[in-house]
């Protein structure tokens, strides 16, 4: 299968937007009733932050079956100091083309352009037992945190760089847009693109009435409501969780993968 790859093109955006929702039509939030990444590819395209040099699309005789693209973010040392770095996502893959090692040729083509392009290191928020294959690093491992310090290996970083974050520790902004989709223009934007049946998140129950009783308990207490969302953390962290032990792990993974979602460190 030969992969090809071309900076998007404003005759591209619906397209792109329309993949989009078809790879994250599965979302895993609880509260939501349509995804919002095709909205939030429609609205990067109008950041400041954009970075057009790196919005690049994957193509596959002649189809678009895959997209990536980055904005610049920062780190802010407790100086107050600030470090420009980039963010990509949604990064996009058709389902029908997944596991086929496009969205790893998408990274590493636009991680050696970002890096000819003179930036320092890529900052995620990503499935935390896939990301780490293609050379992410927890962001701890690097003395930062998000805006509100908080850490967790979710949050992840690519140095394009050998020593690029040498001495540099601090917070991790990204833009705004990021966090300021509502479901109510989600559903607005929606109607752009044929009616889809909604995803209905899988009832932690599925998961909870197969593991035994501590086990189960611990996972409830943590307020999940549906199996879904583990899909946000990594083994080591639901295997850090009181009363998960191995047999329980085997359960979840096996779960996961009956249900389709990437996940663990055996992650593809």
């Amino acid at each position: 299968m030969k992969i090809t790859f071309r900076l998007e093109k404003p005759e591209d955006y619906h397209t792109v937007e329309e993949i989009t929702r078809e790879t994250f039509w599965r979302f895993w939030e609880e509260d939501r009733k349509v995804c919002d990444e095709h909205l939030l590819v429609h609205k990067l395209r109008d950041t400041d932050a954009l970075v057009p040099e790196l919005d690049y699309i994957a193509l596959v005789g002649g189809k678009i079956v895959g997209h990536i693209i980055y904005t610049k973010s920062r780190i802010e040392s407790e100086k107050g100091e600030n470090f420009e770095t980039l963010t990509f996502g949604p990064l996009t893959v058709l389902p029908q083309y997944q596991s086929r090692g496009i969205g790893r040729v998408l990274m590493e083509h636009s991680f050696a352009e970002a890096k000819r392009l003179g930036y320092r290191a890529v900052i995620i928020y990503g499935i935390p037992d896939y990301y780490p294959r293609v050379g992410f690093r927890r962001a701890a491992e690097f003395g930062l945190t998000t805006a509100d310090g908080s850490t967790f290996d979710a949050f992840m970083v690519y140095p394009l760089f050998e020593g690029a974050l040498d001495g540099i520790h601090g917070k991790y902004h990204y833009d705004p847009v990021y966090e300021q989709l509502t479901q109510e223009e989600a559903l607005e934007f929606d109607k752009r693109f044929p009616p889809k049946e909604p995803h209905i998140p899988t009832p932690i129950e599925v998961l909870t009435d197969k593991l035994e009783p501590e086990a189960a308990n611990s996972i409830k207490e943590r307020g999940y409501k549906t199996f879904d969302i583990l899909k946000s953390l990594s083994e080591r962290e639901v295997a850090s969780i009181p009363g998960i032990d191995e047999k329980a792990m085997e359960t979840i993974r096996t779960m996961m993968k009956e249900h389709g979602f990437p996940w663990g460190c055996g992650t593809r």
